[in-house]
């Protein structure tokens, strides 16, 4: 071996940059010290992915403290200066820009202001971000989900210009003072493809409808909007609702949705709660797989007749699977997928017992011929 003899930086650039995509980010931009050359191939990385969530490390753990995520953060806000300040402005496409990190004081907004900046200077295809919160949905109180939403809708109101080019966004743990801010988000994101909630809600009752022409991808999992109208979304093809507690009515209509394919949603249906009808609530769909569970003694969704609405709704039906089914009630619930599904391939059933610990596990693997 030669000394002088860097073989590694023999190799073409675009070799190079795509070894250095294979990196951690904050790897890939230590080696800008290397060299002027090193420097410059660090900042034609097509996929930024700047995480700072520590891996395999739990938020619950007593291990970690304040300072740590002090420390966490600070770190992903200079990463993602680092690498976004000095690409050359429309020279190199961003494949991807995913950014993860805890809604702390200024960080968030720092993020925001560098990603922003970057929204109006490069060529990004794809951008994500991910808000996490300090504490975990189990362990947060009343005042924290409040002071959580507050500072997010600080980071927002300054950052707008990151939030107009996202085109997925991700958020936990907040409640919103003003109930139409949740409306804010659908119409400052338009390129939205995915949206995520999980435990936020308004502090006053919602009705939130929901218009957006890019978006594919809505899940809610421990909300409570007061309803959630699904209006128009021509694009929209799997939407998540788990852990729902419903008023007197089912949470959530569709409207103009005619590519959905995936439906989740679970709900607890108390005796006052009406039954669902699920031909009136899928109508205007053709769904290929749908997901119901039931957190409760009482089955919130009503088995029906074979009719015109409903073989409409369910001619695409591929997978079924029906969680937590009150025990007595799987084969009612049977003979009802199998009549109202001719095209049925999978039905996936959880039998659960409320009087004693069994629960019981069906599956039904189908093959139609046809006939």
């Amino acid at each position: 071996y030669n000394g002088d003899d860097d073989r590694i930086s023999t190799l073409p650039s675009d070799i190079l940059v795509n070894i250095l995509d294979r990196l951690n980010v904050r790897e890939a931009a230590r080696t800008s010290i290397l060299s002027r050359r090193w420097s410059q191939l660090s900042c034609k990385l097509p996929r930024l992915i700047i995480n700072a969530q520590p891996d395999g490390v739990s938020r619950s753990n007593s291990n970690i403290s304040d300072g740590d995520f002090v420390r966490i953060n600070a770190a992903a806000v200079e990463a993602t200066k680092s690498l976004l300040t000095r690409r050359c402005p429309g020279e190199d496409t961003i494949r991807l820009l995913s950014t993860t990190f805890y809604l702390r004081g200024d960080v968030s907004i720092s993020i925001g202001h560098a990603v922003g900046s970057a929204m109006t200077t490069q060529k990004i295809e794809k951008a994500e971000v991910t808000v996490l919160t300090v504490k975990e949905r189990r362990h947060c109180t009343l005042d924290d989900v409040l002071n959580y939403g507050a500072q997010f809708v600080s980071f927002f109101n300054e950052c707008l210009n990151a939030f107009t080019g996202l085109t997925r966004l991700y958020m936990e743990n907040l409640r919103f003072v003003e109930s139409d801010f949740v409306s804010n988000i659908f119409v400052t994101c338009k390129r939205l493809n995915y949206l995520g909630f999980l435990n936020c809600d308004t502090k006053e009752h919602l009705t939130l409808q929901v218009e957006h022409a890019q978006l594919s991808e809505l899940s809610m999992v421990n909300c409570r909007f007061y309803k959630v109208e699904l209006k128009w979304l021509p694009r929209l093809t799997r939407t998540t609702f788990t852990c729902w507690m419903a008023f007197e009515e089912l949470p959530l209509s569709f409207g103009h949705v005619p590519l959905l394919e995936f439906f989740n949603i679970t709900n607890v249906g108390l005796s006052r709660h009406k039954m669902v009808m699920l031909s009136t609530l899928l109508c205007e769909t053709h769904i290929q797989e749908l997901w119901l569970g039931f957190k409760c003694e009482k089955i919130w969704v009503q088995p029906e007749y074979l009719s015109k609405r409903l073989a409409s709704a369910f001619c695409r039906l591929r997978i079924v699977s029906l969680v937590c089914i009150p025990e007595g009630s799987d084969l009612t619930w049977t003979i009802f997928i199998l009549e109202a599904a001719p095209s049925l391939e999978e039905l996936y059933m959880s039998v659960c017992s409320y009087l004693n610990p069994l629960v019981l596990f069906l599956w039904v693997t189908l093959i139609h011929d046809g006939t």
